[in-house]
């Protein structure tokens, strides 16, 4: 777990900014046909954003719930309100999508921030969440980064990487998990194609992974997610890739709906299956993958594609937003502190108190 060399690039893409006292999130339910920035300016808006997955992904989500905490206190000018105020507002952004965990941490974080800040007044709470929540949006790009080059090292030149969902610079405050490590990987040559997963239901793979891989110059191929046993059948897939929402004490882990039958086979077809997120997405709280809260999402995101019915009317649907892979079949987990290994009840321990030692 040594400090991966400093890596030289342009100041990666990020799908949400600060100005002028809002929070602008690039809305990602209309990519790639439209770009349109969300101009948020109070926490109602920032929790509506969420829930409809306007921003997506577990650690955007923890920064844009930061600076939603910060919008909320922005306003309240007697003291004897931030209390209650800050209370309401984490109660409106925690109850968003219960299982990406670093929505709570965020706002367990943020708490302190408050706590620590409130006895000076209004307007040095806010001041000091907005300041947190700005240092949140630049270590998660650096912690991105940090991921992406230990688990770049895992790459052997040229290989045919399957990722699914989307794990990039739109699930993050910039730079991506799973394609930051791609990302990392391809600059070393390590990567010669990326298989995308499209994603269903809402299409996260083929709408916005697709995207952000045209943006890098990455050659990719979209295929359906039920191509994935072929391509492995076949020899095509030398590494998987993916990130995660939430991952347990034990290593197991939550991520988009798809990822554990793709586990399976990986296992089948003895193919690398690696997990890449920060030590922010590990709940040391939660035992195993049991324990883990899976949101259910309207039905209509199952029966309809874009506004349009698929299925016959009155049909009924089951929506599981994410399922749990279970840690004997992931090869390793890549956070910033390194590559983790099994047993990975262990090595989190490690990697967490590596962590506390910087």
């Amino acid at each position: 777990m040594s400090d991966p060399p400093p890596e030289t690039a342009e100041p990666p893409f990020s799908p949400m900014r600060w100005r002028q006292g809002s929070l602008l999130l690039l809305d990602q339910t209309l990519l790639p046909d439209q770009e349109v920035w969300l101009d948020c300016s109070t926490p109602e808006q920032v929790a509506d954003a969420i829930c409809r997955l306007a921003v997506r992904g577990a650690p955007a989500i923890g920064v844009a719930a930061a600076y939603g905490l910060a919008l909320g206190i922005a306003a309240v000018r007697d003291a004897a309100e931030l209390g209650p105020r800050f209370a309401a507002v984490a109660e409106l952004l925690g109850a968003t999508r219960p299982t990406a965990v670093n929505l709570r941490w965020a706002i367990d974080r943020g708490r302190r921030v408050f706590d620590q800040s409130a006895p000076a007044g209004p307007a040095a709470a806010a001041a000091a969440l907005l300041a947190w929540a700005h240092h949140l949006a630049a270590d998660d790009v650096e912690i991105n980064r940090r991921i992406g080059e230990h688990g770049a090292a895992l790459f052997a030149t040229g290989s045919r990487v399957l990722t699914h969902c989307n794990a990039g610079a739109l699930a993050t405050a910039g730079y991506g998990t799973a394609l930051g490590v791609i990302q990392s990987a391809w600059r070393r040559q390590g990567v010669g194609l990326v298989w995308v997963d499209e994603t269903r239901p809402l299409l996260q793979g083929a709408r916005l992974t697709a995207w952000e891989l045209r943006r890098l110059g990455i050659p990719f191929r979209l295929v359906t997610d039920s191509s994935a046993g072929t391509l492995m059948a076949q020899g095509l897939v030398d590494r998987i890739v993916v990130g995660a929402d939430r991952i347990a004490a034990n290593g197991d882990t939550a991520n988009k709906i798809g990822t554990y039958p793709l586990a399976v086979l990986a296992a089948r077809h003895a193919v690398p299956f690696y997990v890449a997120a920060p030590l922010s997405t590990v709940d040391r709280a939660t035992a195993d993958g049991a324990a883990i809260p899976i949101e259910r999402r309207r039905a209509e995101e199952v029966t309809e594609v874009f506004g349009s019915r698929i299925a016959p009317p009155e049909t009924e649907a089951v929506n599981f937003a994410f399922d749990v892979t279970p840690h004997d079949l992931i090869t390793a987990i890549v956070t910033e502190v390194g590559v983790l290994e099994p047993p990975f009840d262990q090595s989190i321990e490690r990697a967490f108190a590596m962590a506390a030692e910087v």
